[in-house]
């Protein structure tokens, strides 16, 4: 199995990886939708840091970086979108294990924030937490979501050097 796997070409390792940040996409979607777990605005920022991903990995298994050039600069693109979505969720993680009366205050939904103050602001008051970014809802393992959100970002980003310098 492993070895059919490393004869796979390289455009096919890449649309492995994009297929991997479809799966964790499609959970966070059923995770909302079916078993009414509401996104905090941390968990929708890892959501688009997981869909940079993908959508990196996609364009490479289309259009294959094959010289030093291009492989460098996907390479510093896959570590600055694994590096923010691991930042957000370490966050994330952060607030989860605050004692309960450190816990900031819940704040107004990402919706009126885009919609009322400039983006920086919005980033900065996202950044910074809320009351609802506490909540553990979901574990497995004893692992709350953001902290497979970091898992996941960690083996995304190993697959996602190793396609590139050795796949």
């Amino acid at each position: 199995m492993i070895d059919y796997f490393l004869k796979l070409p390289k455009k096919m390792k890449y649309f492995i990886g994009f297929l991997l940040c479809c799966a964790l996409m499609t959970y966070a979607l059923y995770a909302q939708y079916v078993l009414n777990l509401e996104p905090c605005p941390l968990c929708i920022f890892q959501r688009l840091a997981v869909i940079a991903m993908g959508i990196i990995f996609l364009f490479c298994s289309i259009i294959e970086p094959k010289n030093k050039i291009p492989k460098l600069l996907v390479s510093f693109f896959f570590t600055v979108t694994a590096s923010t979505g691991t930042a957000v969720a370490s966050r994330h993680v952060w607030l989860q294990n605050l004692p309960s009366d450190q816990v900031p205050g819940c704040g107004p939904g990402l919706d009126f924030m885009l919609s009322t103050f400039p983006l920086a602001e919005v980033l900065e008051m996202v950044l910074s937490g809320s009351g609802e970014c506490a909540n553990v809802d979901w574990s497995f393992l004893s692992l709350s979501m953001p902290s497979w959100v970091i898992i996941s970002f960690f083996v995304m980003f190993i697959y996602a050097m190793w396609t590139n310098y050795r796949g």
